[in-house]
């Protein structure tokens, strides 16, 4: 069995007196796709922080069989990319300039190699068209695909499969620009991409990812594929909704429908 791209285990965060994250363990594969949901507040993003190290926390994560720590941070960029929620970018740089910030890891690979991964990602997200734009003149979901194409230039052409963590990727995106990235993440998934991606549209998750991990108040409720977790007592006791799960005619996914409140709170 091939070692996991990405373990969690006994992940746990506190922050300013709080605990964020209790006792969070997985392991995610080469190729495959976990979504994580819960609701606001539940420690989706602290998550990520966590994985990353830009927050301190207990327990223990490998990338490829090595602890984060152990990792050169140079050598870890090439095998583990992240895209926040919310990225912190006030220069005027133009587009393509954004989308070559990934590309700094890989300096040894030369100009030309590099300048070829910005453009193929450029081109299959179709951000040509602004490209020699100033990204601070862009639309929130033009940022969003922008900031998308530099994590996949950042592992485009890894030697070694890599880890591809998103928060909430498709966030401010129309329907069209949603398949235009998911679809980009299946093509560096088909490669040995692990994609670890926060999600909070259910039926997104349902029909992308292999597995779904489910958190509420900083605890794992379950972990499964779609037809495991998307089950009405569980969102109900997650979410606090009364919901139905139905079956895509076209490819036997779940569908939620979300009917209203349920009989419950949820924890936000």
């Amino acid at each position: 069995m091939a070692t996991p791209l990405l373990q969690l285990q006994k992940v746990s965060l506190c922050r300013d007196g709080r605990r964020l994250l209790h006792d969070v363990s997985f392991d995610v594969s080469p190729g495959e796709f976990v979504a994580v949901v819960g609701p606001n507040g539940a420690g989706k993003s602290t998550l990520l922080r966590a994985v990353t190290g830009e927050w301190p926390s207990e327990g223990q994560v490998c990338v490829a069989g090595r602890r984060r720590a152990h990792w050169h941070r140079e050598a870890l960029a090439r095998r583990l990319a992240v895209m926040t929620q919310q990225p912190h970018l006030n220069f005027a740089f133009t587009v393509r300039e954004v989308v070559e910030l990934g590309r700094l890891p890989h300096r040894g690979a030369g100009a030309r190699a590099n300048r070829r991964v910005v453009e193929t990602v450029l081109t299959a997200l179709k951000l040509q068209g602004v490209a020699d734009r100033s990204y601070l003149s862009l639309s929130g979901g033009e940022r969003q695909r922008v900031q998308f194409a530099r994590v996949a230039a950042q592992i485009w052409d890894s030697v070694e499969p890599a880890v591809l963590l998103l928060d909430e990727p498709t966030s401010a995106l129309d329907l069209a620009q949603q398949e235009s990235v998911l679809g980009l993440v299946r093509g560096l998934r088909q490669r040995g991409a692990a994609v670890v991606a926060v999600l909070h549209d259910l039926n997104l998750a349902a029909r992308h990812a292999d597995r779904i991990a489910m958190l509420q108040a900083g605890r794992m409720v379950c972990l499964g594929s779609p037809h495991q977790t998307l089950q009405p007592p569980v969102l109900r006791q997650v979410f606090g909704v009364e919901t139905d799960t139905l079956r895509c005619p076209r490819d036997g996914r779940p569908i939620v429908v979300f009917h209203g409140l349920g009989v419950v709170g949820a924890d936000g």
